[in-house]
């Protein structure tokens, strides 16, 4: 009985689909299976599934299903006791599958593993996906002090049971569930870096992260926010009702920056080395600080790599945020 499953999630993944899976089935270990859950598609995702002739690999139709139930469903279905997450437009590398068994036996007990992911295809893209990179230990303490974790979604393989004990993946969120699911993990369970890069984190146009930034700010501060409200022992209040006092918090030339950086390796990908540095431009006229923050996330492996805000910015206004009273401005 494998260890591993390797969960893929499908919604019209063409033409990206069909190197994802070759890539899984050529993996240097055979030790995994494969489940596939396939939401609504119309580009031909479901018949290339059917013409795949593996028997480790599972398929489910479920046209319903949204990402973030698919997501659960996986972690319900599967029948290893580890759940290797890939998304169905990045490419595994060939070791990534033997390297996390590797690791699997080393750490048991964890609550999650991550490697670390790169641009693809990295002969024309730029740097690495910011990851959080310390001991457990570490990582929790940036979790304890309020901040978020960053993590490529696609480099990261989960406990099953540990995963479901902390509520799996919370599907009253429409984006960041993975910033989510990661600082419930690392508040209850160990999570171990796997130090290489096993992953190409493939960018392009048609990722629901490209375009929905400005709902993604939003998200992963209110995720931050949930994560304050159990650090200090308060009830969160829905998105809906704090969703005006996050917006304050995102500016558009934040939004502009994001947008463009995530272009630069979309245009350089696409052979386009003119597109991509009009939009690195672009990304450091709109913000000169989130560039280089970026840069120095690049440049500085040691520099602790965390998302959000300040978190003392929710306390100041923690009267509209938990409905209490202001802190007065001398214990700020």
């Amino acid at each position: 009985m494998p260890l591993l499953t390797v969960g893929l999630p499908v919604r019209n993944a063409m033409p990206y689909l069909s190197q994802t899976m070759e890539c899984l089935l050529r993996q240097t270990s055979t030790e995994f299976t494969v489940l596939a859950v396939v939401g609504d598609c119309d580009d031909g995702s479901i018949e290339y599934l059917a013409s795949v002739k593996d028997e480790r690999l599972r398929t489910i139709v479920d046209k319903q299903a949204g990402l973030i139930p698919t997501l659960n469903r996986m972690l319900r279905e599967v029948d290893t006791p580890w759940l290797m997450r890939q998304d169905a437009d990045d490419v595994p590398y060939p070791r990534r599958v033997e390297r996390t068994l590797e690791y699997i036996a080393k750490f048991p007990n964890a609550g999650m593993l991550y490697s670390i992911a790169e641009y693809y295809p990295p002969e024309r893209s730029l740097g690495v996906f910011r990851a959080s990179r310390g001991t457990p230990a570490e990582l929790k303490a940036i979790v304890q002090s309020g901040y978020l974790l960053s993590f490529c979604h696609s480099a990261a393989t989960l406990n099953v049971q540990r995963t479901l004990d902390v509520g799996g993946y919370r599907e009253t969120l429409s984006h960041a569930e993975d910033a989510d699911l990661w600082w419930r993990i690392a508040l209850a369970y160990d999570i171990e870096i796997i130090p290489e890069i096993l992953v190409g984190y493939r960018q392009h146009d048609g990722q629901a992260t490209t375009q929905a930034i400005r709902q993604n700010f939003i998200d992963l501060l209110y995720v931050q926010y949930l994560l304050l409200s159990r650090l200090r022992n308060r009830s969160p209040l829905t998105k809906e009702e704090v969703r005006p006092h996050l917006e304050r918090f995102v500016s558009d030339r934040q939004v502009k920056a994001k947008l463009k950086l995530r272009q630069v390796n979309i245009r350089s990908a696409n052979r386009d080395l003119v597109g991509a540095i009009a939009s690195g431009i672009g990304a450091l006229s709109a913000s000169p600080k989130l560039v280089g923050d970026r840069i120095c996330d690049e440049v500085l492996r040691k520099r602790p790599v965390m998302n959000g805000i300040n978190p003392e910015i929710f306390e100041r206004d923690k009267s509209r945020f938990w409905n209490l009273p202001d802190a007065p401005s001398q214990d700020i």
